[in-house]
């Protein structure tokens, strides 16, 4: 008898620890905490994958920016983009001669006349020497300027081309002093440095005009 329940004493122990209801939440436990620690692990990795593709997005947006930076420093691109600002500020300066009311915008837009003449031929000429095509009419922005300018008059006119000239001057002069900073060719990249100050000059005085229509 006393054998008997020592056997049925120990099957319940042996049963006991099999089936420990501690035990199995400690492995059931240890399973959330492995996929937890595996999910976590995962989340960063593709947290990680994210941020690496955005980065690569910003800095291919960025490249692409300072492609486009350098492309201005390149005889090309410089004198293709300085052509289009130059033929511009002679062509809607030639409409302010006849039409602007204020004189400090007609004295301004006739020395743009002759200002932008000569820089025009000088770049023509070193155009040719560099093989570079330039823009022989006014791009699309310019064009619609220039229609919207065609149908103004008085103060009206006035304040439109004044606002073209600060508009089309501050991008110049920026494209200028890229070129002269970091121009690619010595010769183009001389022209610009001798351009700059005279463009600077003009950026001045229009700004100058422009304040005192406010």
């Amino acid at each position: 008898m006393k054998n008997f329940s020592l056997m049925i004493l120990v099957g319940l122990a042996v049963l006991g620890l099999a089936g420990c209801p501690g035990n199995a939440t400690n492995t059931t436990g240890n399973g959330s905490n492995s996929r937890s620690n595996t999910t976590v692990s995962n989340a960063n990795t593709i947290n990680s994958n994210v941020a690496v593709v955005v980065n690569s997005n910003t800095a291919n947006a960025n490249g692409n920016a300072v492609d486009t930076a350098v492309s201005m420093t390149t005889p090309n691109g410089f004198m293709t983009e300085a052509a289009k600002g130059g033929m511009a500020e002679v062509e809607l300066s030639r409409l302010a001669t006849t039409k602007a009311q204020n004189a400090e915008v007609k004295k301004f837009a006739q020395k743009m006349i002759e200002d932008h003449t000569n820089a025009n031929t000088e770049m023509k000429q070193l155009a040719g020497k560099k093989n570079v095509t330039l823009p022989t009419e006014l791009d699309a922005e310019h064009k619609a300027i220039k229609d919207n300018l065609s149908g103004l008059s008085g103060a009206e006119f006035d304040k439109a081309y004044v606002n073209a000239m600060v508009s089309d001057h501050e991008k110049t002069v920026l494209l200028f002093k890229k070129q002269s900073d970091g121009g690619t060719d010595a010769d183009a990249k001389a022209f610009a440095s001798k351009t700059l100050p005279k463009l600077q000059m003009h950026l001045d005085m229009i700004k100058g005009i422009e304040s005192k229509m406010k």
